[in-house]
């Protein structure tokens, strides 16, 4: 029997403060699902992978649309913030222009007008743009629930795909990205079946910054996207690039780890093999990169 075309039913909530959020999710438990762009959940009720009874807008609450910055406190980003809005922000463009390359890697213009950040972190895929550059940045998901604000570090948000940290209740209320360190410099790298609107094969997030207790003189960050049932951190490549002056043997080390790590499936867009050859082509294209744009690499 084929699907029918269009929605199904359901009941639209627009609550008025985080704990109505809070209440309706609780006394809804199952049956309901928050919203903000919309992107995401309406397809997939349109194609029949869920059929919640309610909806909850939470896109007009208090500051969920906020975008905040301080050279002291950092970046704060509301959940709802929509991701076009994010990445053309003037404090964005000028201390987080890797967050700007990762959201524009996200499908087409058109659909970042709605979709945001914070749902694109909350669905949880394993090839969400905004991912790695969450982690490679520090960044902070505040929750909410009745008990009130809770801090999860990205690193500890992603569980598995479609499975995030959040309990039951709680709900994400905005994203913190602290000051980053002086001289940072990163990218984002991203491959796709095409240039625009595709989901990654592979994401590569680098940040590095001067580090004077560091063999290289400086620290990295590296973070992947697609390539295991969570985005993730790689500590080994991070450490080889600590660990000796760099140079392209020590680049290549370090993109090598990065592929070692990673734990790629075979799908619709890509062979398991292909995706860890192209981790290590894009972590060292994506060293290269960042370490060219400031740092110096040793012949």
């Amino acid at each position: 029997m084929l699907p029918t075309p269009g929605l199904p039913s359901f009941d639209y909530i627009k609550p008025a403060s985080p704990a109505d959020v809070t209440k309706m999710l609780l006394q809804h438990d199952g049956d309901a699902r928050l919203f903000m762009g919309g992107t995401d959940v309406f397809v997939r009720m349109r194609d029949g992978f869920i059929a919640p009874k309610f909806l909850i807008d939470i896109k007009r609450l208090p500051g969920m649309t906020a975008i905040k910055f301080s050279k002291r406190a950092g970046l704060t980003i509301g959940a709802g913030a929509d991701m076009n809005s994010i990445a053309r922000h003037p404090a964005v463009l000028e201390h987080y222009p890797l967050l700007a390359q990762a959201i524009d890697a996200v499908a087409a213009y058109q659909l970042r007008t709605r979709a945001t950040m914070g749902g694109n972190l909350c669905n949880a895929s394993p090839a969400a743009d905004t991912a790695p550059a969450a982690l490679v940045l520090g960044a902070n998901l505040v929750l909410y629930s009745r008990r009130g604000e809770r801090v999860v570090p990205a690193e500890k948000f992603f569980l598995g795909p479609g499975k995030t940290a959040r309990k039951s209740g709680e709900f994400l209320l905005r994203i913190e990205i602290p000051p980053l360190p002086k001289g940072a410099v990163g990218t984002y790298l991203k491959l796709g079946r095409n240039a625009h609107g595709d989901l990654a094969i592979v994401g590569v997030a680098v940040l590095a910054y001067p580090d004077k207790p560091s063999k290289s003189g400086y620290a990295f960050r590296i973070a992947l996207a697609s390539v295991a049932p969570t985005p993730l951190r790689v500590p080994k490549a991070e450490a080889i690039l600590a660990s000796a002056p760099l140079t392209p043997e020590v680049i290549a080390r370090a993109a090598t780890a990065a592929m070692e790590t990673a734990q790629p499936i075979s799908d619709v867009r890509s062979s398991a093999e292909y995706r860890r050859a192209m981790v290590r082509a894009l972590t060292r294209r994506a060293i290269e990169e960042v370490a060219g744009s400031k740092f110096k690499v040793q012949s």
